[in-house]
């Protein structure tokens, strides 16, 4: 059966895509069907998948150049590529990143001077219920933005900082850490590297200021955009099954998370894909 997409996740983005197999040696035709239906979408659900890790290494790396992310005590032992995001303990510790609790709206390494363009997030253990996660559409936002505020948005650039991400709903990081993940000024409308369309790249969870605006104003902006963007119109609540697969376009869609109850475990593996260097640093 060839790669297709089987039903849409949501009004203006998003697709569960059928076909396809998260394996090592996936024909190149799959891949390149894949990768089209991805920036097309921005957003895709592959079920019934196996969260092998050498399967998602090799699957993962076809879109491009993976991350070793930052916080490296939550980092796979086998295959560094592969972040865990859990709330399981061994030995007292915990073996992966943002546990239980929410999990606020935000772009996957929007703080780095190379974000990322893409990420892949695969289930191993779900909770009974909770652990939504939810996405918004940050291309159909902008689009849909009063031409006034396109207008006032033109060129302007947003500071990120993981560092005010860490303080509400993570751990803090290390100096090292710090060093590695400095706050950053972005775009606050981006141009996707691939597609050209552009999205607003901000998002509550890591942007804190707009520059060259004053305090009050870019308080004032901010705050609207953060409410703009979450409306219902822009934004898909996936309900995790066993075997779930998404895959997420990092430069045009943010994320978040509900809570859990502490008392079951839930255990995700995801890969972090880059865009290549010369359509790295975000304008």
């Amino acid at each position: 059966m060839p790669v297709h997409v089987a039903r849409a996740l949501a009004p203006s983005f998003g697709a569960e895509v059928a076909g396809v197999r998260i394996a090592r040696d996936c024909a190149v035709e799959d891949i390149n069907a894949v990768r089209d239906l991805w920036h097309a979408h921005k957003l895709l659900l592959f079920r019934d998948q196996s969260a092998d890790e050498d399967a998602m290494v090799a699957f993962s790396r076809q879109f491009g150049e993976l991350e070793i992310h930052v916080r490296t005590e939550y980092l796979s032992g086998e295959h560094p590529e592969i972040l865990y995001v859990s709330n399981v303990q061994r030995d007292g510790k915990p073996i992966g990143i943002l546990a239980d609790t929410e999990v606020g709206w935000h772009y996957d390494q929007i703080y780095l001077e190379r974000p990322a363009v893409g990420s892949l997030l695969c289930a191993v253990t779900l909770p009974p219920s909770g652990g939504d996660t939810w996405f918004a559409d940050m291309a159909a936002a902008y689009e849909a933005l009063p031409q006034e505020m396109k207008d006032k948005l033109e060129g302007l650039k947003a500071t990120q900082s993981y560092e005010a991400f860490n303080a509400v709903y993570s751990v803090p990081t290390s100096k090292e850490q710090k060093k590695r993940s400095p706050d950053i000024d972005q775009p606050v409308v981006r141009t996707h590297p691939f597609s050209g369309v552009r999205s607003l790249y901000l998002c509550p969870g890591m942007t804190t200021r707009i520059v060259g605006l004053s305090e009050r104003d870019s308080r004032e902006t901010l705050d609207f955009l953060f409410e703009w963007t979450v409306r219902p119109e822009f934004v898909y609540c996936h309900k995790w099954r066993d075997g779930d697969c998404l895959m997420w376009d990092n430069a045009c869609t943010m994320h978040r998370r509900d809570p859990f109850d502490q008392e079951h475990t839930r255990l995700m593996k995801r890969t972090t894909i880059l865009p290549p260097p010369d359509r790295a640093i975000p304008f």
